[in-house]
């Protein structure tokens, strides 16, 4: 082949990315194929806008998407446009006309990946999606080719720069929750809605899809457990230093007996945890297979240039089965139907703050509500004084979740205790 045509659907931050750096390194990659990548085709929502912001790249834009995945002589389709619709549909249309398929959209792959992989095993084309997790850390494939002789313990993993470079400045500074966001949001690493940010659901979606490879069987966005930052104050993250631990908004997928747990929210872990010293936009993910041990892995998660790193990454993969008429032949890993546990049934650590009257008794009332539910204590330290009440740190050992959650229901109700003030599980030992 002379060259393998691209067609572009997007041209936003990392479709930009895409470009520059296949055309930077045009001959590095010529050298490695033996043949030339070339864009051919870019969809973009306003034509006119493009065209003038980008006049020497003029007659690569379109508006018409048909003119990209329905141009036979256009190998590879890169959907860098995000969102579900209508991406969706572009991508499968695609693979149908015999393309293959290179993606950086957690959203779809998340929760349409039982779809898409079904259509690529059907066409027998490539469907890659590295950049859809932690930007240009290199995990997916790891997981699936290079670390496919483990059975996986458990993933855990900082996925979302955003809320750990808030947590960072949070830890740094003391400063509380919405200055911090105010601050992200005046640099771009938060957008102006944060939500799915803030809320775990970015982390979500890209913790099914580790998931899913990792344990081998489907796990979609809908079986995460999500929550987000939003209570997190500078005094939970002070009583979690004086602990011995650092907070951290953690993807954690682990597999048992019973079944996958896959859960995303704030996490106190040791100081000495290789996540720990994860700080600012930084994504790392730390695994442990049965045969490598544990292993973790880092860099930047996001970004335009960390992205179309992985894209890139994956359009040469591409181009080089297509060259050798071997495409399809990395497919869906999986194979299994294991269940995933309610987050009633999983079993962590816990750190509760409650604020108390405080008067004789109060405490040993405290107690009792969380043995009489189950709950073993590890220790209980009194922080605050404030008037006529009282803050306390309890720590827990492992127990079930619903447990918990029992027990903290009771004590809402006890007139005695004023404020459940945050509720923070922990992984670990302190």
């Amino acid at each position: 082949m002379a060259a393998v045509k691209i067609g572009l659907l997007g041209f936003g931050t990392v479709g930009r990315g895409v470009y520059k750096v296949l055309n930077s390194h045009r001959e590095k990659i010529y050298n490695t194929l033996g043949v030339e990548v070339e864009i051919a085709r870019v969809l973009v929502r306003n034509l006119e806008k493009y065209q003038k912001t980008y006049p020497e790249l003029s007659n690569l834009f379109t508006e018409n998407p048909r003119e990209v995945i329905d141009d036979p002589e256009i190998k590879i389709v890169v959907e860098v446009m995000g969102g579900i619709k209508p991406a969706l549909d572009y991508v499968l249309q695609a693979m149908r006309n015999g393309k293959s398929v290179i993606t950086a959209n957690k959203d779809m792959v998340a929760e349409h990946g039982r779809e898409l992989f079904a259509t690529h095993e059907e066409q027998g084309v490539d469907f890659l999606f590295e950049a859809s997790v932690a930007g240009g850390i290199p995990i997916i494939r790891t997981l699936k080719e290079s670390l496919a002789g483990n059975n996986f313990k458990e993933v855990i993993g900082i996925i979302n720069g955003t809320t750990n470079y808030m947590l960072t400045k949070m830890s740094l500074y003391g400063a509380p929750y919405e200055e911090v966001l105010k601050e992200a949001q005046e640099k771009g690493y938060a957008e102006a809605d944060p939500t799915s940010d803030v809320e775990g659901f970015d982390a979500a979606r890209k913790l099914a899809i580790l998931a899913s490879i990792a344990f081998n069987s489907r796990v979609t966005f809908k079986d995460v457990y999500a929550e987000g930052i939003t209570r997190i104050t500078p005094i939970d993250i002070q009583y979690a230093r004086e602990l011995g631990g650092v907070i951290k908004l953690l993807g954690i997928a682990k597999e048992d007996e019973e079944g996958i747990e896959v859960r995303v929210h704030p996490t106190i872990i040791p100081q000495s945890h290789p996540l720990a010293a994860v700080n600012d936009v930084f994504n790392a993910i730390f695994v442990e297979g049965d045969a490598v041990g544990p292993l973790m892995f880092y860099g930047r998660g996001a970004g335009e240039f960390p992205t179309a790193s992985a894209v890139v990454g994956d359009i040469i993969e591409a181009v080089k089965n297509i060259s050798h008429h071997d495409t399809g032949r990395i497919g869906c890993t999986c194979y299994l139907e294991k269940p995933v546990k309610p987050i009633g049934e999983i079993s962590t650590k816990y750190y509760i703050r409650l604020v108390v009257e405080d008067k004789p008794g109060v405490l040993a009332s405290v107690a009792q509500v969380f043995g009489n539910q189950g709950v073993s204590i590890a220790s209980v330290i009194q922080k605050r004084s404030i008037e006529d009440l009282a803050e306390l740190v309890v720590m827990t050992h492992r127990v079930k979740e619903r447990h918990i959650r029992d027990a903290v229901s009771i004590l809402k109700g006890m007139s005695t205790v004023r404020e459940i003030a945050n509720v923070i599980r922990a992984e670990g030992d302190f």
